[in-house]
């Protein structure tokens, strides 16, 4: 189906209303966006001109979309409780909107055959508008010689405190020239700021101080904080501490992610 400027909007709308409300946002892109900055190994195997959803969630997601998850579940048979619960609510969301519709969706968890991601997150984030992708590149006169530095993405409205969760492609709706391209805003403009970002980043992230590189509307409860700052394999004992018991063999039977910040997973 071609798609003009109003599908667009009423497909993202749609989106927008069921899953704004459990914390999260909907930017939309074309596959070619995408596709075009990143070598044939990791593209989309989708047209260009296919329309993609990317998936963000805010800091509100954990207070009014994962407890209240949590307390419905009771942590049953889960192997990483965050990432079913992204699960659950695009997947309901999209179930209910596009009822027999062809939806590819991706999550920031899962990997391909060859260990590489479904999508790259920070990427996907970028070409859509929805958050800067600083890299290495993004430094003029770089003052760390050869050694390699992750690239973060910075939301304008939150800062470092948000994630990239999920992407969604339609395969069956293409869209045309009248879909611009945004920029998305460039929070960080100077070079010593961007050094400081990625060195707190790399370094650092354990303190959340990169999270803070622009004034953030909104922050993570300290809830939040204490869960992302627990190591994957000891949140279901913190979990237990809060009242939602696992039952015996409910653990998972693989260890829990223990992907670090630079996946964007908290």
């Amino acid at each position: 189906m071609a798609a003009s400027t109003a599908d667009v909007e009423g497909i993202t709308g749609l989106l927008k209303d069921h899953l704004s409300k459990v914390g999260f946002e909907i930017y939309s892109l074309k596959v070619g966006w995408y596709n075009s900055i990143l070598p044939p190994s990791l593209r989309l195997a989708h047209r260009d001109d296919s329309l993609a959803v990317v998936v963000l969630s805010t800091p509100a997601m954990f207070e009014q979309a994962f407890l209240p998850f949590l307390e419905e579940r009771g942590c049953q048979g889960l192997s990483d409780p965050i990432d079913q619960c992204v699960k659950r609510c695009v997947s309901s969301a999209v179930s209910q909107c596009f009822p027999g519709q062809e939806v590819d969706v991706r999550y920031d968890y899962e990997m391909l055959p060859s260990r590489k991601p479904k999508f790259l997150a920070q990427t996907a984030a970028h070409v859509s508008g929805a958050a800067f992708y600083y890299q290495q590149s993004d430094v003029r006169d770089q003052p760390w010689a050869e050694k390699k530095m992750f690239g973060v993405c910075v939301h304008p409205r939150f800062g470092g405190w948000f994630a990239i969760r999920a992407l969604l492609v339609f395969g069956g709706v293409t869209v045309g020239s009248e879909m611009q391209q945004p920029v998305p805003p460039d929070c960080v403009p100077s070079r010593e700021g961007r050094i400081q970002l990625l060195e707190a980043f790399n370094f650092h992230w354990q303190d959340w101080s990169y999270r803070d590189v622009v004034p953030p509307v909104q922050i993570y409860s300290q809830k939040q904080k204490d869960y992302f700052s627990t190591p994957p394999a000891q949140r279901f004992a913190l979990l237990k501490t809060w009242g939602f018991l696992p039952r015996d063999g409910d653990r998972p039977d693989t260890p829990p992610d223990t992907r670090s910040q630079a996946a964007g997973h908290g």
